[in-house]
């Protein structure tokens, strides 16, 4: 779910099939394993690649005031219809550099990631942290997913290592606070997780600029 055409392949055409899949499991269920690291306050909230927002939804009716950027016309439209009069504020942004997000010049509690990062290049994981370091406030919380397994026809994917993963993070003065691999809850053959969770240290002189 990015900006570049080669990232965001095939979900504008399997936007259909996608919106059953992302609807038919709950968000306590896709994220049952780091949902002690959810804000219980109020908070400001960027969903990243919301896909059709069952997981904004999700974290608006938890009170939360909720950005969801989704790049993917398809899905995005089929968000606003699902989840609408939720107060969700939807846009049109991606990493990894999500330059309409930086150009606000907000700073987010929690960027969710949820199905995302593994459709990031070699070359785009680097400067799509970095945007995250710029875009959560001291003390935030990132949280995101990584798929491992066979690629589905017709989309980007690649293997990405937790071990990876974490060392970009602290590249960027994010601490890791969580990580869990589970199976998949689609049970497609081969497919499985890991959950990761990072926090920005409270005092903002310690993150990378």
């Amino acid at each position: 779910m990015l900006n570049a055409p080669a990232s965001n392949a095939g979900y504008g055409e399997q936007a259909e099939e996608l919106v059953r899949q992302y609807e038919g499991v709950t968000f306590e269920e896709v994220h049952r394993e780091v949902l002690h690291l959810f804000p219980e306050r109020p908070s400001a909230v960027l969903d990243l690649g919301a896909g059709t927002g069952r997981d904004a939804a999700a974290l608006a009716a938890r009170g939360h005031r909720v950005v969801a950027a989704e790049p993917t016309a398809e899905l995005r439209r089929a968000g606003q219809r699902l989840h609408r009069d939720t107060g969700i504020r939807w846009v049109d942004d991606a990493l990894p550099e999500a330059p309409g997000l930086r150009a606000s010049g907000e700073r987010f509690d929690l960027i969710l990631l949820s199905a995302v990062w593994m459709h990031l290049a070699d070359h785009e994981r680097p400067s799509a942290m970095a945007t995250l370091a710029r875009l959560i406030a001291p003390g935030g919380r990132v949280l995101l997913s990584l798929r491992h397994g066979p690629v589905p026809p017709g989309r980007r994917m690649f293997e990405i290592t937790p071990e990876e993963t974490v060392e970009l993070a602290r590249a960027r003065g994010l601490d890791l606070l969580h990580v869990t691999e589970r199976t998949d809850l689609h049970d497609r053959p081969g497919v499985s997780w890991h959950l990761l969770g990072f926090e920005s240290p409270a005092s903002p002189g310690r993150a990378a600029a």
